[in-house]
């Protein structure tokens, strides 16, 4: 890991301190390793608006981790994957987890295949589909989403894919209470 990555590192065994969870070395590295390659690739080809390695920190790896409580194996799907967040830090944190990182964007899938190679990331399956298109062979546990649609659009989105006692997180942001009233008035 580069010198630079002191101080990402000191944010990340903060955070995840403050969240409760505890990393074995091996994993925070890991994690580590995923926003250093997400900074290099993010320099051509623009995959997210957060340039600074340290500030990637809160905003994707904590951001991400913090729905690990909430997060049922043994099969995640991460809709609308982007980078992989929050699917990786999540396959990171979790490696008996089985993600699949799904998206639409062949650059974004790219991306996350080469992360699921330089980091050894057998949990991890890229699927490059619409969610509409997408058909597994099993319904996750838990499927995930972070800034992808509009709550109602989202829920209509996954139907399909939600199998007894699948649990959606949807990742909404601080005050998603039009969103969640939005549920209701569209009838879900």
């Amino acid at each position: 890991m580069p010198s630079d990555a002191h101080q990402p590192r000191a944010r990340l065994r903060h955070g995840l301190a403050a969240l409760g969870l505890a990393l074995p070395d091996e994993r925070v590295e890991r994690l580590l390793a995923y926003l250093v390659l997400l900074a290099r690739w993010n320099a051509a080809y623009n995959l997210t608006a957060v340039r600074d390695l340290a500030e990637m920190v809160p905003r994707h790896l904590l951001d991400s981790l913090a729905i690990l409580p909430w997060v049922r194996g043994p099969r995640l799907l991460d809709v609308g994957t982007g980078a992989g967040l929050p699917g990786i830090p999540l396959a990171l944190a979790e490696p008996d987890l089985r993600v699949c990182l799904l998206d639409s964007s062949g650059k974004k899938t790219r991306f996350c295949r080469q992360v699921v190679m330089e980091l050894g990331l057998a949990n991890v399956e890229v699927v490059q589909a619409r969610i509409e298109a997408y058909r597994p062979d099993e319904a996750p546990a838990t499927i995930t989403a972070r800034a992808v649609a509009d709550l109602p659009s989202l829920v209509r989105s996954v139907r399909h894919l939600l199998g007894p006692g699948t649990t959606l997180l949807a990742m909404k942001g601080a005050r998603p209470e039009a969103e969640i009233a939005g549920l209701a008035a569209a009838g879900l």
